[in-house]
């Protein structure tokens, strides 16, 4: 199976919620040049006058058990991005996506992923000085596929972006890495060889959580090629980046090729699900059923 470049890049444009706009928002910033400069572990001057550390050491402060559900596929990709950021003195970035469920609030499980993510900078703080940062990269894209009014994915996004920011983590979304790797010609979407069971997984993944339009084969055919397209994004903006999934090796195909993957728990160890997809314990507010229009897609 593969994935055509040219439907693919008209089917993000047409579900891309709030078209080119957003992707020039002086206020956001999404690339690694342009990364915020909070972060779990600011660099201070006396860290910067430490002896250089190990790429060694500071993964095995937290390539254990208690954060990654199974080994990294890369052990030497891992090293190289650590010892990056270690020769300028700089923290250990990771990337990763942050999807919409049925809720438009933030919840308790969404807080004990930012809490569990956080612990996991707090042990890379421990072995190295500067630390570790976080950025989300909210999937508008794929909550607009699967249905979900933009109004409760902008509240939803929001919620958990104030909330990560008083983590010290950032955020940005999908769309405006798209949109900036689109404008930079850096989209080379040769065909893609993607192995016929993945559409398996993703059709049983849509037959839960699409309610977009079309039926629930062509909701995951729209979902793969997307991801084609996105995971080129997301390497051109964070070339020098670690990319966290709460997903499994089994679909390493949808994530950047040339970003080292750490394949990591969510919110606890044994625990994979994702927290935008889990209630509230009490009730919480979910959004109405969106009305989606024929021509949307």
């Amino acid at each position: 199976m593969t994935a055509n470049g040219a439907s693919a890049s008209a089917s993000l444009k047409l579900l891309r919620p709030y078209g080119t706009a957003a992707a020039v928002n002086p206020l956001r910033r999404t690339a690694e040049d342009g990364v915020a400069t909070i972060h779990t572990g600011r660099p201070s001057e006396v860290a910067l006058r430490h002896a250089p550390v190990a790429p060694e050491k500071v993964l095995q402060a937290f390539n254990t058990w208690a954060f990654k559900r199974e080994q990294p596929d890369s052990i030497a990709s891992l090293h190289h991005t650590i010892a990056d950021a270690a020769r300028h003195a700089r923290p250990v970035p990771f990337v990763l996506y942050w999807g919409k469920g049925p809720r438009c609030e933030l919840a308790q499980p969404d807080s004990t992923c930012l809490d569990y993510l956080a612990s996991l900078g707090s042990r890379v703080r421990q072995a190295y000085a500067p630390g570790a940062s976080f950025k989300l990269i909210f999937t508008d894209t794929h909550a607009n596929l699967n249905g979900h009014a933009p109004d409760a994915i902008e509240s939803y996004f929001n919620a958990v972006e104030h909330a990560a920011r008083e983590r010290g983590f950032d955020g940005c979304w999908l769309s405006e890495l798209v949109f900036a790797a689109e404008t930079a010609g850096a989209i080379d979407l040769a065909d893609e060889h993607i192995p016929d069971e993945m559409m398996e997984k993703l059709g049983a993944c849509a037959a839960k959580w699409f309610r977009g339009e079309g039926t629930v084969e062509e909701g995951a055919a729209r979902y793969l090629q997307m991801n084609m397209i996105e995971k080129r994004s997301v390497q051109f903006a964070f070339p020098r980046s670690i990319f966290v999934t709460f997903n499994g090796s089994e679909f390493r195909s949808l994530f950047p090729d040339r970003m080292p993957i750490f394949y990591m728990y969510s919110m606890r160890r044994g625990t994979s699900v994702k927290p935008w997809f889990l209630p509230a314990p009490q009730a919480s507010v979910l959004e109405p059923p969106a009305i989606v229009e024929r021509s949307a897609l």
